[in-house]
């Protein structure tokens, strides 16, 4: 195992176990059947892994994702199962590593799209918006401020990329991707979950701007995989912040994005180390998150 400096937990591996796909964020060993996940500590953003990690943020997606699988029991999923003392003898003995951190998954086909839902007008949205009127290639109303909640909630799909940059995409080429009626199937099973994850966070006192789902097929129905709703794959802002026209503080990585974009740096790798304050401060802000929303600390 690989920790840096402040422990957190860069890079997994377990002996006995075939080398794991790394991933931005998790390492992902295949086990047979099933796949074990871990959530490392490692954070990307413009699509850059950082080399400095965040610590205990693999145990946060792992609590936040478990916690929305059991609230959202009526969407079907990949957890097989959580704790560590269900997991097989040759993983226990690195129990301390895995613990909080590790799930052991159904292995399914991936589909190959990033599902983004949209709430409100923000983030690469809101410069498209501003540029050309539209969302997702699709026209909107005029008038829309920044930070603005949609008339509706919206599919914005992107394409998955293992290196470099996603990209988005519309639906209608989606549709091209997967086939229209799998596209379409997507849409409206990404939108009643936003929409549950949304009325529950609102209670809250979250808002959740986006999100991003991934999903797969088990005998050909779809799916959710992966993360779910936290603060790597989505945008909450606290209620109590939210002024229309102004971008909200973030309970998410949007700390570490804006501490970015104020550096001499062209968002290609390798990206520059995070300092000490950005890393205390990012760490706060998605253990704030855990708790908002969960109402559970470690």
């Amino acid at each position: 195992m690989k920790y840096d400096s402040n422990g957190a937990l860069l890079e997994t591996e377990i002996p006995g176990l075939p080398r794991p796909h790394r991933g931005k964020v998790r390492d992902i060993y295949d086990l047979g059947d099933t796949l074990l996940f871990v959530a490392t500590d490692r954070i990307s953003a413009f699509d850059c892994v950082m080399p400095n990690g965040i610590p205990d943020k693999g145990k946060v997606l792992t609590a936040l994702s478990l916690f929305w699988f059991e609230y959202l029991s009526w969407a079907p999923n990949h957890l097989v199962c959580s704790e560590v003392s269900d997991f097989p003898p040759e993983l226990r003995k690195y129990a301390a590593d895995l613990d909080k951190r590790a799930l052991i998954v159904k292995k399914v086909k991936t589909i190959p799209l990033e599902c983004i839902v949209r709430g409100y007008l923000s983030g690469s949205a809101w410069k498209e918006y501003q540029k050309s009127g539209t969302v997702s290639g699709i026209k909107q109303r005029a008038g829309y401020q920044l930070s603005e909640k949609l008339d509706r909630a919206m599919f914005t799909p992107s394409t998955k990329a293992e290196e470099g940059h996603d990209e988005n995409i519309s639906v209608e080429e989606a549709g091209e991707l997967i086939g229209e009626e799998k596209a379409e199937n997507l849409a409206e099973f990404a939108l009643r979950i936003y929409k549950d994850a949304a009325n529950h966070a609102e209670k809250c006192g979250i808002i959740l701007a986006d999100t991003k789902f991934e999903f797969g097929e088990e005998n050909g129905e779809i799916i959710l995989i992966d993360e779910v709703l936290t603060p790597d794959s989505s945008r909450f802002w606290p209620k109590e912040d939210y002024i229309l026209g102004k971008n909200p503080p973030s309970l998410d990585k949007q700390y570490v994005r804006d501490y970015l974009e104020g550096l001499d740096w062209d968002k290609t790798p390798p990206a520059p180390a995070l300092p000490q304050d950005v890393v205390a401060k990012t760490r706060e802000k998605y253990l704030e998150a855990l708790k908002a929303i969960t109402g559970r600390t470690f």
